[in-house]
Order: C-alpha cells, then sequence, then structure tokens
C-alpha cells in the first residue's frame, strides 16, 4: 500500500497566515498613537489631550518643582480664596474656580484643559492638595508647617504641571491673621473691616514668597497688601500709581480700593521684582 507523507509545515499555511496578521495588528495598534502603546482615552478626547500636550508646557516651575503648563490667558482657569475661623478648629478655606472642574479621579492622568486640583501654600511652603472648592484647614497642620498666615491657592493639572498664564502660575492668596484670634463667648471683637483680597507676601534674598501669581479681585473690591523685605526697597502697585516705603524687617500695609478694571502689577522698584498681578473684573 502506497502512503503519503507530507511535507514539514506544508499543512500549515492558514495558521502561518494568522499568525503574520496578528504581529502585524500588534506592530499598527502600538503605532497608531505616535509609536507607542496607550493606556485609554476618555470620550471625546483627542489624542492630543490624551497625551498632556494641552498649552505649552514651560522649563519654569512652581517654585516647589512642579513644571508650569502655559495657556492662553482668554478662558484660562482661574481661582479665588477666602478662608474663615472654624468655631472648633483651625479654618475653613473656600475655593472659587472658573474655567476649571476639579477631577480627582482622574489625578495622574493627562492633562486635559480646564481640569485638575488645587495645592494650597503657607508662605510659600507645601500645605496640602485640594480637590474640591471647601477645605478644612486644621490648626495642626499649621504649626506642623511651620505656621505662618500667608495662605495661597494655585490650580494644577491631572499630570501636576502647575496652570499658568504669562509665565506666571495661576493662584490666588488670603490671609489667616485677620480670622486667626477666636473670640470669647459673648463677646465681640472691633476690628477694621476685612478686606475683600488680601495678600501677605516677603521677599527675602531676592526670592519672592509665595511666588509670584494671579490673584482675581471683584472691581469695587478692597485689596491689602502686606509686604515684608529683608533689604530696603520701594512698593508699586502699577495702574493705580499707590507706593509705599519697605523699610529692611518690616511689615508694610498698603490698602486701597480697586475701582478700574484691568491687569495690574505690584512689583518693587529698587530690586524690580513681581510680587503679583491683580486681575480686577
Amino acid at each position: 500500500m502506497r502512503r503519503f507523507c507530507r511535507r514539514p509545515g506544508a499543512a500549515r499555511p492558514v495558521v502561518t497566515a494568522v499568525t503574520v496578521l496578528t504581529a502585524g495588528a500588534l506592530v499598527f495598534g502600538a503605532g497608531a498613537c505616535g509609536g507607542r502603546a496607550t493606556t485609554h482615552h476618555r470620550p471625546g478626547t483627542s489624542h492630543e489631550q490624551a497625551d498632556g500636550d494641552t498649552g505649552r508646557l514651560l522649563t519654569a516651575d512652581d517654585g516647589s518643582g512642579n513644571r508650569l503648563r502655559e495657556v492662553d490667558a482668554e478662558g484660562a482657569p482661574a481661582v479665588t480664596v477666602t478662608v474663615r475661623r472654624d468655631s472648633e478648629d483651625g479654618w475653613n478655606v473656600r475655593l472659587s474656580v472658573r474655567n476649571f472642574r476639579f477631577t480627582p479621579d482622574s489625578v495622574g492622568g493627562a492633562a486635559l484643559p480646564g481640569r485638575g486640583h488645587a495645592r494650597l501654600f503657607l508662605d510659600g511652603r507645601p500645605l496640602a492638595r485640594v480637590y474640591g472648592s471647601w477645605y478644612h484647614l486644621p490648626d495642626s497642620l499649621v504649626r506642623g508647617a511651620g505656621g505662618g498666615t500667608g495662605l495661597t491657592a494655585g490650580l494644577y493639572a491631572d499630570d501636576h504641571t502647575a496652570w499658568a498664564v504669562n509665565g506666571a502660575p495661576v493662584r490666588a492668596g488670603a490671609s489667616l491673621a485677620a480670622s486667626s484670634a477666636k473670640p470669647a463667648p459673648g463677646t465681640t471683637r472691633s476690628e477694621e473691616p476685612r478686606p475683600d483680597t488680601d495678600l501677605e507676601i516677603t521677599v527675602s534674598r531676592g526670592r519672592v514668597s509665595p511666588a509670584p501669581g494671579r490673584t482675581e479681585v471683584e472691581k469695587g473690591g478692597t485689596v491689602r497688601l502686606r509686604v515684608r523685605s529683608d533689604r530696603a526697597d520701594s512698593l508699586h502697585v502699577h495702574g493705580y500709581d499707590k507706593e509705599a516705603r519697605l523699610p529692611a524687617g518690616r511689615t508694610v500695609t498698603l490698602t486701597f480700593t480697586a475701582d478700574r478694571s484691568g491687569l495690574f502689577e505690584v512689583e518693587t522698584h529698587e530690586s524690580e521684582l513681581l510680587l503679583t498681578q491683580l486681575v480686577v473684573r
């Protein structure tokens, strides 16, 4: 009886073809998003957004190691911060944002327009990360950070880069000092009206703390600047022509009404340092 033997490999043309096609699909699938495998894209999200390429990544950082991600001023994220003494402990901090929403479920992901979280700084030192509009700041956390009164809030993308406009991080400040003392039961405190915007800034060895940012101010509101410099200088609020001498080592207070709309820089004259930018709307 005659037997037929097949040549090695002759009976597997279909299997070999499937293997080749599968390998090719993997190769082209990895290259479809720029030559690397991707995790996922949110519905309605472009490749650019998923890769975190929103805005322009700058070499400068926010003063604590997080690089700045610059976007156009029109439609940029903005924040204001207010603090109120809690009757039991610490302060209640409220962050009011525009063109921005908190996305705690995607922290660590890509930088998407107008999304992310906030960070709090106390006299320029990192204090806490915030994922919503309200945050309770306990006394113990303030003491653990070395104390201080200058509270600053900044907005960050999900990839931890700091949102920025014109090279400055998007930030706003408030002071814990105005509401630091607890009134005794049955008594009231007699004090000057609390300003709508209260900023405390320190200049030491040519560095500004907290790092210069933008502060949103409502037109017609009262602004109080408290500035301390380690060297003699002068303080100037552009556009309002407000000036004050800065004796070395002393805190100087400058209060005025923000009755003009626009973007106004606050700086020192002799050292030419930008302290903050006031956006009056």
